[in-house]
């Protein structure tokens, strides 16, 4: 059987594009009760119609309500439960048992255990199980063999597959909150652990080739997908609902297809080292295979030398295409000109070249260079589009 492979969606538009890209559910946080107060979150309206969207798909929508409740804050906790049931979500992620407690209480809501609660160990898991969970996300810190035995529980397992990593255990760590007075338990990260430091040994401050970071690389279990489906785990998760929309959509769309190609042909599978190179070009950290492999030493983080280079390959979304002009309307998003080779590719594409020889602006002007953030410009290209596929430079 098939896992699950689970998206981020940081807003509505990055919930359509994981969906449409390849992803089996989403997972995303509402106004309230989440761990991501950065982020702009969904209102009640707007999680009924990502379900909505998300259904008509037969997909999923799981909310977040994982942070640590404070007295003020239960109070409203009960009815946003009772709202998100009449919705109707497919399960909350949670961490706080009162929130487990009120969900059994008061509605019919599927309940997963939240990362935050760094679950390592058979014990924790049985426990949780008898408090009515049905599926676990297992702490990023499991190796290959805690997997293997989770699964002996009789739970759903959940683990990550990609993304950026925690150098604490997931949301536990306090430097946020007493070097900025931002709650990591409360959705306020600051990521303390992506600063540059100064040493000082005692006695005299030690020099590198670049102030010192304790930052962790990024996770990529890519190449062990056929390991993780043979063990039978329910839903790999990737990381990242502050990412953007070609993030997600590149993602996604590269571990749907090393999922589908292995459960087809496990006879005969072999794996595409070019995918590594595709994702490599989205992401701004290294990436490893973290704990899984039971190897953590010093490959896995940073120290000195750290370089994040923002990606420029994504140039802009399509929002509508007219088949009998055959012109493109194209929303911006990095900086393009005439005569550029790039790259359309989408849900329903596959990817092909096209060299751009004349930009039209909105009032049907041509123009040689499309600088402006999110600037709406026309193309013609004689292969069909679709809204929401993407133009990236040719790789």
């Amino acid at each position: 059987m098939k896992p699950e492979l689970l998206a981020p969606a940081g807003d509505l538009e990055r919930l359509k594009i994981a969906l449409l890209y390849g992803a089996d559910a989403v997972y995303l946080g509402g106004s309230l009760f989440g761990l991501r107060a950065n982020a702009v979150n969904f209102t009640l309206d707007e999680i009924k119609e990502g379900v909505m969207f998300a259904h008509k798909l037969n997909k999923k929508v799981y909310v977040t309500v994982n942070i640590v409740l404070h007295n003020k804050e239960v109070k409203f906790l009960k009815d946003y439960l009772i709202s998100l049931d009449k919705i109707g979500v497919d399960a909350i992620i949670v961490s706080d048992p009162a929130v487990i407690s009120m969900a059994k209480a008061h509605t019919n809501l599927e309940i997963h255990l939240s990362t935050q609660q760094s679950t390592l160990n058979v014990e924790a898991a049985k426990f949780y199980k008898k408090l009515g969970v049905t599926r676990i996300v297992l702490g990023r810190e499991s190796t290959k063999e805690d997997i293997a035995l989770m699964l002996q529980t009789g739970l759903e397992i959940e683990i990550f597959i990609h993304g950026a990593m925690c150098a604490s255990y997931s949301g536990r760590c306090v430097l946020s909150n007493y070097l900025t007075n931002r709650d990591a338990n409360r959705g306020g990260c600051s990521q303390i652990c992506r600063w540059d430091f100064d040493l000082n040994n005692g006695e005299k401050e030690l020099k590198g080739d670049k102030n010192f970071t304790f930052c962790s690389k990024d996770l990529s279990l890519l190449k062990h997908i056929d390991d993780i489906c043979d063990m039978g785990v329910t839903s790999l998760k990737i990381e990242g609902r502050m990412r953007s929309i070609y993030y997600i959509a590149t993602v996604v769309s590269i571990y749907r297809k090393v999922i589908d190609e292995y459960c087809s042909n496990k006879g005969n599978y072999t794996y595409n080292k070019k995918y590594e190179e595709i994702l490599s070009r989205v992401a701004n950290r290294d990436s490893c295979v973290q704990f899984f492999d039971g190897v953590y030493d010093e490959t896995c983080s940073y120290y000195n030398n750290r370089i994040e280079i923002s990606n420029q390959d994504f140039l802009g979304v399509v929002k509508k295409y007219d088949k009998n002009t055959h012109m493109v309307m194209i929303e911006q998003r990095n900086y393009f000109k005439k005569g550029d080779i790039v790259e359309f590719f989408g849900p329903n594409n596959i990817g092909f070249t096209y060299k751009i020889d004349n930009i039209y602006d909105e009032d049907g002007n041509t123009i040689d260079v499309v600088r402006h953030p999110k600037q709406i410009v026309y193309l013609k290209v004689e292969a069909a589009l679709d809204e929401y596929d993407l133009m990236r430079i040719k790789y």
